[in-house]
């Protein structure tokens, strides 16, 4: 029997459809009372389960194997945490006109989040990138964020964030970081389980991200927040995230090639350096936002699949560049390849493609968030 899959010519990655009904039931039957105490105690047993996964997933050994690419992981990092940042903070002048004050917030969380994994991956298997090097710098942001973005956010969002405070601290550190070092201390009695079953823990995690969002939307509607939000705010909203994502687009791979990056690095650079990971971002606006987290992850959700439309877009083109043409796709059988450039890694495409495939599509749910 043939396993259904998603028709490839639909531009919306089915588990956003999974978010939007997910938004749409809390809007019909927001948790309240007693229900809003269990749905808010399961969200965040959720929240602590998924970063022991994240921590129980992350290879030791393909991270340290990956520190002797300083210069190409130091240049995502710097995007995702540093000129990510910037640029939400140049677009404080927008608010009140195009933005309310907790939109921004939510605009301005969206920069501090760490890069996606799965999809970064695919994207730059796709454009016959350095694929090796889109795995590594992906865990590496996940990895820096679990510490980088709550401390930004401290620093940045100031009591907009519901207020930063020893007890917050203190619920970031037990909701994220513990479960994740326990997650990389457990691996290796439980990384073989893992990939036997990692299918199905992905649906678990998938399903825990589901279960965030539709306490956080209800938390909202019970406030009543959502009152706040109109048709052309949301639309500013859009203008303002397709223009932020442009911008890190073009700074990514002409930056990449102005720091003498070779193609396979800078296909990698930018396809991990310019997304978000809704994943990572989801869980952490629960922890950070509270009650306030509905309006906060908005502004995420829709640049998330944003991102997947334009750099699916991208990684086709690419993957048809006349520098590439003849070359084996990143399905076929490939020779050994060689140097990717100054700085670069080498036999990035070779060995890209065994790594990629087992990803799926970048519009698969597979690829979704991370």
């Amino acid at each position: 029997m043939k396993r259904l899959k998603w028709p490839s010519w639909m531009p919306v990655d089915p588990y956003i459809l999974l978010l939007l009904g997910t938004v749409g039931l809390a809007a019909l039957f927001p948790a309240s009372g007693g229900a809003a105490d269990v749905a808010s105690g399961a969200s965040t047993a959720a929240i602590a389960f998924l970063f022991f996964l994240y921590g129980a997933r992350l290879s030791t050994r393909e991270a340290m194997d990956g520190l002797k690419h300083w210069r190409l992981h130091g240049t995502v990092l710097i995007c995702t945490f540093v000129v990510f940042p910037l640029l939400g903070l140049a677009a404080r002048g927008l608010e009140p006109v195009f933005l309310t004050h907790d939109l921004y917030t939510g605009l301005l969380f969206l920069t501090l989040v760490p890069s996606t994994i799965q999809s970064s991956i695919a994207f730059t298997s796709m454009a016959r990138g350095n694929v090796p090097a889109a795995i590594c710098a992906g865990s590496f942001s996940s990895l820096a964020g679990i510490v980088i973005t709550p401390l930004l956010a401290a620093v940045l969002l100031g009591n907009s964030g519901g207020g930063f405070s020893t007890d917050s601290v203190v619920r970031i550190v037990l909701q994220l970081l513990v479960p994740f070092m326990a997650g990389q201390l457990l691996r290796p009695w439980i990384g073989a389980f893992i990939t036997r079953h990692k299918k199905v823990l992905g649906l678990v995690d998938r399903g825990s991200i589901l279960l965030v969002v539709y306490t956080a939307f209800s938390e909202g509607m019970v406030q009543g927040i959502w009152s706040q939000v109109s048709v052309g705010r949301l639309a500013g909203l859009l203008v303002v995230e397709a223009l932020l994502l442009g911008v890190m687009l073009l700074l990514t791979w002409y930056g990449a090639k102005a720091l003498r990056f070779g193609r396979e690095d800078r296909i990698a650079i930018q396809f991990a350096g310019s997304k978000k990971s809704l994943a990572s971002g989801l869980p952490m606006a629960g922890v950070l936002f509270g009650a306030h987290a509905s309006l906060a992850v908005l502004p995420l959700m829709l640049f998330h699949q944003m991102q997947l439309m334009v750099c699916a877009v991208i990684a086709k083109r690419r993957a048809r560049d006349p520098e590439v043409s003849g070359r084996p796709g990143p399905d076929e059988p490939s020779g050994t390849g060689g140097a990717t450039g100054a700085g670069g890694t080498a036999g990035g495409t070779g060995r890209a493609s065994g790594s990629a495939r087992s990803f799926g599509s970048p519009l698969s749910p597979v690829a979704t968030g991370r």
